[in-house]
């Protein structure tokens, strides 16, 4: 099974696969979110269909942990729109 890693210096720390610089959580949007197969996902974006699959048991196996990251997108874009009405 592929491998999720997560380093601080790369994609802020987010899980991703290793190797890659796709976040779990982006992979798990476009299938959940945006209804692609998971076969789309990872022909767009260059993977193999197990490593695709990895990313979501990863996103399942981990709730909080994604919620956490979902907060911390949420507080930044919240911190972009405000500057960018201070500046």
């Amino acid at each position: 099974m592929p491998d999720i890693v997560c380093d601080d210096d790369v994609m802020g720390g987010e899980p991703r696969l290793e190797g890659h610089r796709v976040s779990v959580l982006q992979m798990a949007d476009l299938v959940l979110e945006a209804a692609h197969s998971p076969e789309y996902v990872a022909d767009q974006l260059g993977l193999t269909l197990a490593e695709v699959h990895a990313a979501l048991s990863y996103y399942y196996d981990n709730p909080g942990e994604m919620e956490t990251i979902r907060e911390r997108h949420r507080d930044l874009e919240n911190t972009l729109v405000w500057l960018d009405g201070w500046l």
